[in-house]
């Protein structure tokens, strides 16, 4: 029988278990993925803590994870375009693609290109996206200044990227041991912590211009002291600043074209264009030593499990 990551109820990283499941049998308009990496994210710990009820509501016991990659086992009826044998990245809108095989609408997948690992293509859904997203909200155009916090995390280190890819100065938020990754991605990379304001504004004499807060914990205050427009400013960590000044919350996955996306991602990472960091890579059955070293919060890049 299949293995699954399951949990019985809200809770920190001790409720995860690995479970044998039933097979999964697609229906209309599905294919079943044999999952050949999937990735793990920090929203994904928020959900299983209950926090986030409102938003995410769960039925127990509950999967986890949306990133996935792999190889397509069987389609069902209605389906086009894919067929078994196929390799293909994808994301589950039932958070269960931590698993071995998994349901996936078709709707959801797209082609991995062959120069891109199994590890990254499984890892590169919701932090691609939501890079994706965070990056159009501010519009950051050729001449302008952007700064990037948690600039060396899964969303911040493709975010800088693609906002570098716009010809805007990019200044990213890291710690000292990632800032020679930033550096030789064009990044002009700034340590957080007391003082930041005035070593942001050293990095860019002409002022800030936009501003993407990955991390939260007083970035949308720091933006605004800058002087950066409200409409300028996006965070995805932050929600209530996010309300109480009025910025932008724009790169959650549920407003993302998705597949769409993805297959332009995994484009760029194919031609060279784009690199996604992989931190680590565990197997499933280590699903609780993933989530730890994640939840520290100082992971340069993703973390991925392996079935």
């Amino acid at each position: 029988m299949p293995k699954a990551v399951r949990y019985d109820e809200f809770g920190g990283i001790d409720v995860l278990r690995v479970d044998e499941v039933e097979r999964p049998v697609p229906g209309d308009g599905q294919v079943l993925v044999r999952v050949k990496a999937a990735g793990i994210n920090p929203s994904e710990a928020v959900i299983r803590t209950g926090a986030l009820t409102d938003l995410f509501p769960s039925t127990f016991p509950s999967g986890q994870g949306s990133d996935l990659a792999g190889v397509i086992e069987e389609a069902g009826a209605g389906v086009a375009g894919f067929s078994p044998g196929d390799e293909v990245i994808g994301f589950s809108q039932k958070r269960a693609a931590q698993a071995e095989l998994v349901l996936v609408e078709a709707g959801d997948l797209t082609r991995k290109p062959e120069q891109v690992s199994w590890e990254v293509a499984g890892s590169l859904y919701v932090v691609g996206v939501t890079a994706w997203g965070a990056v159009h909200a501010v519009q950051p155009e050729e001449g302008e200044t952007v700064v990037v916090s948690g600039a060396a995390g899964g969303v911040g280190s493709l975010a800088v990227q693609l906002a570098r890819r716009t010809g805007a100065t990019v200044i990213g938020l890291a710690s000292a041991g990632n800032h020679a990754w930033l550096g030789s991605h064009d990044v002009i990379p700034v340590a957080y912590g007391e003082g930041v304001a005035d070593r942001i504004r050293a990095a860019a004499p002409g002022g800030v211009d936009a501003f993407i807060d990955t991390f939260g914990d007083g970035y949308v205050e720091l933006a605004l002291s800058l002087g950066v427009a409200t409409d300028r400013i996006d965070t995805i960590a932050d929600f209530a600043a996010a309300e109480k000044y009025g910025v932008k919350t724009d790169g959650g996955i549920a407003a993302g074209p998705g597949a769409k996306v993805l297959a332009e991602l995994a484009a760029l990472i194919a031609d060279g264009h784009l690199e996604l960091p992989i931190a680590n890579v565990y197997p499933l059955a280590q699903v609780r030593e993933a989530y730890t070293e994640l939840e520290r919060r100082h992971t340069h890049g993703k973390i991925a499990l392996r079935p």
